[in-house]
């Protein structure tokens, strides 16, 4: 059924519009019209017949689409070769016929020499559109090329943790729901920032009680019902005082645990043990909020979202076993208005098969195992492990751990790299190789939203500039070059789409999903679950897991928090902005403008304490790295905790990536971020960045 039901347009008579769809890591999944003249694009605006959109885009993408990305000037138009002193950026212009060739050539020798597992393949979500994210790992499989895990950098602890409980971390409630819901509870997700149209529209628009948990009071958490503001990585102790509190008002579900789930017996203890007052000490939330907040959620039904920034700390993976357990322990689950989301992910809720996508099967035996983004710069360094690097969809410099460190690893002139891009990055500047690639408005492919239950399409609306290719055109052309024959290798996007189309029910095919722009997977709203069964080994839900236990963690989430920080140190916080989203938007002019100085936010008292004032320019540093930062005084934050957003890029006023360590989750070798501490003292330089 889709989503469009008019689309009466006045547009003017040498006007051309067509609709496509937002591939931004975000969990809007935006709807666009763009408007062409003379074959020209002209503007991008918000599709106003869209029901996220509503004919608005956000800021940074509407500014960033109608500028830097329909700007020839500012793009990437022809394949480079290094010229200069790796870190410069010098290249000289070469065809795509002898960077192809010599590419294929180098990866050839390195091949052979030590092995295809010493090329990296280093990726993650510069584009979420399926062909274009997942096409180029058919040629990583078939190349034998050690990946770096891409979730690792992002929300790999939540997958892990989920999967223990529930079987599957990425089928969630559909937002649909929200009419039948009484409360809605999100805990640790920032949807001003990071779903900008769900906090201006979704959250608006239902009678569901509002709760947030999170640090910073965010302009989401402002707007709650009721906002919990918890010391970062406390959250576990949260969850279980929680749970105290629905235990003591009668509000756990025996019945609903004793035929769907396993281990509540193993956890009982846990549960009535710790009594919010108690809990409070540990985590700064008051027992009468966190009584409040059981009081609204054991109305029901009531809707979890668990964000993607609550498991980026050292104790992330039980962070998120723990909080998972409330829908859980109450039974709000398989029913409209129940459930916990965190990411919908599952594209075989779509008809879509992501083996298909990224053809597993072209691996040869004893392919090499995935690496972690926090091990990146430690495998970089070592000439051993790594010969070759191929970043596509990424800007490791800026988004990765160990900054100090990987930007040497870079800098090795005995290790080949080719960076593909839109734009001249901090790590296309390392490259031997930088090779210009298409934006979504220059080529068709499909959109799954990781929010909504939708399939949307991407629209080709102009031809990409200069020499600039799809990423899967590159891959077929490198395939090609390396002598390759497997046809998966070179099959068409327009097949794919019409392969996927047809998996999906699409009888149309894309020329009538194009036309809608947007539909949903089904026209009434899904919901997980709704026959009681997960997929876990027992098909109940594992409160108590042999599945952990025997990866050598507990058998259930723990009531424990992580240690506060050192004496004297901050717990530094680097939640996205609303104007940058990673570091997509981080060479965007107007909206470095926006931003200004590179900032660090401090509580007042923590300010005081230290003899800092507002507009003060400190060095904030640790054993990794040090940033000169200008202090902005904020009591949105509790006492001992820092704010640096994430995104910018390292010539834009720091990065708070010199900071981070990498050190690891205590699951699926994900980032703690989170974690980070800092010492905030008086700046004694100049220096923007003095990691």
């Amino acid at each position: 059924m889709p989503i469009r039901e008019t689309s009466d347009r006045m547009q003017a008579p040498a006007d051309e519009t067509l609709l496509t769809t937002c591939p931004r890591d975000c969990y809007d999944g935006c709807g666009i019209l763009v408007r062409k003249r003379a074959g020209r694009i002209v503007s991008v605006r918000g599709d106003p017949a869209h029901p996220v959109s509503r004919g608005r885009l956000c800021g940074k993408c509407a500014t960033a689409y109608n500028r830097e990305w329909i700007d020839p000037r500012a793009r990437l138009l022809q394949p480079a070769r290094r010229a200069g002193v790796k870190g410069t950026g010098v290249g000289e212009t070469v065809s795509w016929e002898a960077a192809i060739g010599e590419i294929a050539a180098r990866l050839a020798r390195i091949e052979s020499a030590s092995g295809a597992r010493s090329i990296l393949n280093v990726h993650y979500t510069g584009t979420t559109s399926l062909i274009a994210g997942a096409f180029p790992m058919r040629f990583f499989h078939r190349l034998g090329a050690t990946e770096v895990a891409p979730d690792t950098i992002c929300n790999m602890a939540g997958h892990v943790a989920l999967k223990y409980l529930y079987g599957t971390s990425t089928d969630g409630f559909d937002p649909r729901t929200a009419d039948r819901a009484s409360c809605i509870l999100i805990w640790g997700a920032n949807p001003h920032a990071s779903a900008p149209h769900a906090h201006a529209h979704w959250l608006r628009e239902t009678d569901a009680a509002l709760v947030v948990v999170d640090p910073i009071r965010t302009p989401t958490a402002a707007r709650a019902d009721l906002h919990l503001q918890p010391f970062p990585g406390s959250d576990a102790v949260l969850a279980y005082a929680l749970m105290h509190a629905l235990w003591r008002r009668g509000a756990i579900d025996h019945d609903f645990l004793a035929r769907h789930a396993l281990g509540w017996e193993e956890i009982e203890p846990i549960v009535t043990a710790c009594d919010p007052l108690s809990a409070a000490e540990i985590t700064g939330v008051p027992a009468a909020a966190v009584e409040e907040a059981a009081r609204l959620y054991a109305r029901g039904p009531s809707l979890l979202w668990l964000g993607q920034g609550l498991q980026r700390q050292p104790s992330g993976g039980n962070v998120m076993r723990a909080c998972a357990l409330l829908p859980a322990v109450t039974g709000n689950l398989g029913r409209p208005g129940c459930g916990l989301l965190y990411l919908n992910g599952n594209l075989e809720r779509r008809g879509i098969d992501p083996q298909y996508l990224s053809a597993p099967g072209l691996a040869r035996p004893g392919a090499p195992r995935a690496i972690s983004h926090m091990d990146l710069a430690a495998v970089l360094e070592d000439a051993r492990r790594a010969r070759g690097l191929i970043v596509w969809n990424m800007n490791p410099l800026a988004s990765c751990p160990q900054q100090a460190r990987l930007r040497r690893a870079l800098a090795r002139e005995d290790l080949f790299t080719v960076a593909i891009d839109l734009f001249a990055t901090d790590t296309t500047a390392y490259a031997d190789y930088v090779l210009p690639a298409a934006s979504f408005l220059e080529f068709d492919d499909l959109l799954a939203s990781y929010f909504h239950y939708s399939l949307s399409a991407q629209v080709k609306a102009a031809d990409p500039p200069g020499e600039a290719l799809t990423n899967q055109e590159i891959f077929r052309r490198l395939a090609r070059a390396m002598g390759y024959a497997e046809t998966e290798l070179y099959e068409s996007d327009a097949a794919i789409i019409e392969r996927l189309l047809a998996g999906a029910g699409d009888s149309g095919g894309f020329a009538s999903l194009a036309a809608q722009g947007t539909r949903w997977v089904a026209p009434d709203p899904v919901i997980p679950f709704a026959d009681l069964r997960f997929p876990t080994p027992s098909g109940r839900i594992e409160i108590a897991s042999s599945a952990a236990a025997a990866d050598g963690l507990p058998r259930t989430a723990q009531c424990r928090a992580d240690p506060r920080p050192a004496a004297g140190r901050l717990r530094l916080l680097s939640p996205a902005h609303a104007w940058l989203l990673n570091t997509s938007f981080g060479n965007v002019a107007r909206i470095e403008a926006r931003l200004g100085e590179a900032t660090i936010a401090l509580h007042p008292a923590d300010a005081g304490s230290r003899g800092l004032r507002a507009g003060d320019r400190v060095s904030v540093s640790n054993e990794f790295g040090a940033l000169l930062l200008k202090v902005e005084h904020s009591a949105d934050l509790p006492r001992g905790v820092a704010l640096a957003h994430k995104g910018r890029w390292l010539e834009a006023g720091g990065n708070v990536n010199a900071l981070n360590g990498g050190a690891k989750s205590d699951m699926g070798e994900s980032t703690s971020v989170h974690g980070v501490e800092v010492t905030v003292a008086p700046a004694l330089c100049s220096a923007t960045d003095i990691s």
